[in-house]
């Protein structure tokens, strides 16, 4: 989660941009500590210390931690869904196989060039608490209908038809295997996760389809 810096020297800067910069810098601040320290040990002083703000304006954007911490989470995941979706996009012409291959590479890809955010995003969220925990669950349904959206468009008439839940499942098996590449072995290495990734989703997804290309 990387935030420009504001333009140093006597340039006007409207309220709104400070006070985004603000926010952008707390959000990496609290998934740096986050992933650091773990949930429970950060506290509000962690994060503003790291964003270089106050304790006020850290409370004018955020009630308390918690707070912050689901809005770090909720912006980490729009970034991923967005970076999917274009990566789908691009592979559609290459038929189910090629979509699947796209989507779950840029899933890794994102991950790995966020480390901080990976973190949060597969194991801290669990320590956070029960909104947390609703927030992860919605997450999962997003991209389990992700899923279902990238095969209704990709498949053709007589394609396998997945039953409704394998999506979901689908989605907690990638997740699994994700959050134990990380915890072992760190975010840097996921794009080795990919072949093996490919194949949970050929098998539950494409009925079986050969992963490679």
């Amino acid at each position: 989660m990387s935030v420009p810096a504001l333009p140093r020297g006597r340039h006007a800067v409207s309220r709104e941009v400070v006070r985004e910069s603000q926010r952008g810098r707390m959000l990496a601040a609290m998934a740096g500590a986050v992933s650091e320290k773990g949930y429970g040990a950060v506290a509000v002083a962690d994060v503003i210390a790291r964003a270089g703000v106050s304790r006020k304006t850290f409370y004018e954007h955020f009630d308390n931690k918690e707070e912050c911490f689901l809005a770090a989470y909720d912006a980490g995941v729009e970034l991923m869904l967005d970076a999917i979706d274009a990566a789908i996009r691009d592979a559609a012409p290459g038929g189910p196989l090629a979509i699947a291959r796209a989507g779950t590479a840029r899933y890794l890809e994102t991950l790995t060039a966020n480390p901080a955010f990976a973190r949060t995003f597969l194991v801290e969220v669990l320590a956070a608490g029960p909104r947390a925990l609703e927030r992860r669950a919605a997450v999962h349904a997003r991209f389990a209908d992700q899923l279902a959206t990238m095969h209704r468009a990709a498949r053709g008439s007589a394609a396998f038809v997945p039953p409704a839940p394998a999506f979901r499942a689908c989605v907690g098996a990638i997740n699994e295997l994700v959050t134990d590449h990380v915890l072992r072995r760190g975010a840097e290495t996921l794009p080795e996760l990919l072949d093996a990734l490919v194949e949970v989703e050929a098998s539950l997804l494409l009925g079986g389809a050969p992963a490679s290309l």
